[in-house]
């Protein structure tokens, strides 16, 4: 799998002020999640985001991008060997979406990796052909 950009989130001191403003401006769909957090729907495919209050008051209000890895826990390692400050090595999301980590990389920007939950394969309950059971 590539490296792409694929989820961006705002930290800001005013969720309703920022909502009001992007929703006029870029006429996104926003819709609650979980505890503070907004899920924006920018209408694209595989283009998706989030907002949220800062974690802490000294945290800046910014935008931080997500790249997509196959593993967050190796990618987040492999980070920290090559001299990047772990920030949050691994949380899993609610509903089954996946799991992300957060890291500052050796010139000081922050960044964070995100992999999708693998889906489970379905059983159809069709007997695989040429095996009989009984």
């Amino acid at each position: 799998m590539g490296s792409r950009f694929c989820h961006v989130e705002l930290a800001t001191d005013d969720v309703e002020k920022a909502k009001n403003f992007y929703k006029s401006l870029f006429k996104w769909k926003l819709r609650a999640f979980v505890g503070n957090y907004t899920l924006i729907d920018t209408g694209e495919k595989n283009a998706s985001g989030g907002m949220m209050e800062k974690q802490t008051p000294q945290q800046p209000t910014m935008w931080m991008p997500y790249v997509e890895v196959d593993d967050v826990k190796k990618a987040v390692a492999k980070a920290k060997k090559l001299g990047a400050q772990i920030r949050l090595e691994y949380m899993e999301i609610p509903e089954g979406m996946g799991a992300f980590g957060v890291f500052v990389d050796p010139t000081g920007a922050a960044i964070g990796v995100w992999a999708a939950a693998k889906k489970a394969k379905r059983d159809t309950g069709k007997a695989k052909k040429g095996k009989r059971r009984g």
